[in-house]
């Protein structure tokens, strides 16, 4: 089964901007990264098909839940946080929070999935800390074409002697505000764990 983790950057870096709140989920001006989405609707249809469930970060559901009422999530999500909470029912999905950490979450996720993918949406410090764990096979990429200077870089904190990728596809959006990018995330013989280059 793999694990693909999906998200948007700006060319600069971030996966979000400034100041994140209730009111600015993805920081201030964070929305730009996904103006492309309205314009390849059979990307998001793709993703969900393949996906037999999500994981993301309990600031990443803090922020956004209220905004996915009537946007369905592929699968079942899992929350990962530090904080004991119940689970949730919407109509968006269903919502299990995981406070035993990354690897926790990932077995709950790949049990739910069956023989679908497990996607990793983040925020910034989930996909982090997925990548040290060696929890990750795959990274797809959404660059879009802006300049934050601020913000949440998706790629931060991580060891760049133990990072290494291999490129898979490169594909330009018809009107090129985006460019999607996948890597496939090698397995180090030497450390015995996944590394990113």
């Amino acid at each position: 089964m793999t694990v693909i983790m999906h998200s948007s950057v700006s060319l600069d870096g971030f996966s979000a901007g400034p100041r994140i709140s209730l009111d600015h989920p993805l920081g201030e001006g964070g929305e730009r990264l996904h103006t492309w989405m309205p314009d390849e609707p059979e990307l998001t249809a793709a993703l969900s098909e393949e996906s037999g469930a999500t994981i993301i970060g309990r600031r990443m559901y803090d922020v956004g839940v209220d905004l996915w009422k009537d946007v369905p999530f592929p699968g079942r999500c899992f929350v990962l946080t530090h904080e004991v909470r119940a689970d949730r029912e919407m109509r968006s999905g269903s919502f299990t929070f995981v406070d035993d950490g990354p690897q926790s979450a990932l077995d709950q996720a790949r049990a739910a999935a069956g023989d679908k993918t497990v996607v990793v949406l983040g925020g910034a410090e989930v996909c982090q800390q997925f990548l040290r764990a060696g929890l990750i096979d795959e990274i797809r990429l959404q660059l879009v074409p802006v300049l934050f200077g601020a913000g949440t870089r998706l790629l931060d904190n991580l060891d760049p002697r133990q990072i290494e990728l291999q490129p898979l596809d490169t594909i330009t959006s018809e009107n090129k505000d985006v460019t999607h990018l996948r890597y496939r995330v090698i397995r180090s013989t030497s450390q015995g764990s996944r590394c990113i280059r």
